[in-house]
């Protein structure tokens, strides 16, 4: 197995739509996966996983039933499992997630932004 470092910045110019994660790793039963988000997602939830959402670049909103989190680059959140939320974003952002191998971009919700299966990258 060969051991190489990653650059995020390079890996996001490899794609361009937008809710779509892309693996960039693995450690211990959990995915390292990029993204670009733009416009409105879906309110869902994950039954049995913790989401990470980081940002790299730009300005990720997410609604929660009390607030809505305003996150800017170089900060990160941690949606508990069993929590409703809803990321949307005016102007492109691009997120680095960090969750278990099993979790459905979509949680508990069915659409035509589900991907169940993520290209790695």
């Amino acid at each position: 197995m060969e051991i190489e470092k990653v650059n995020l910045a390079a890996k996001l110019t490899t794609f361009h739509e937008h809710w779509s994660p892309k693996i960039v790793g693995g450690l211990n039963g959990q995915l390292v996966k990029i993204a670009k988000f733009k416009g409105d997602f879906v309110m869902h939830q994950h039954e049995y996983e913790d989401e990470l959402f980081y940002v790299i670049a730009g300005q990720l909103f997410i609604e929660l039933k009390a607030k809505t989190l305003v996150l800017e680059k170089g900060e990160f959140v941690i949606i508990p499992k069993g929590v409703a939320h809803r990321p949307y974003a005016p102007e492109e952002v691009s997120v680095l997630l960090f969750e278990p191998e099993a979790t459905l971009n979509t949680g508990d919700v069915t659409n035509d932004l589900t991907i169940s299966n993520l290209d790695k990258i």
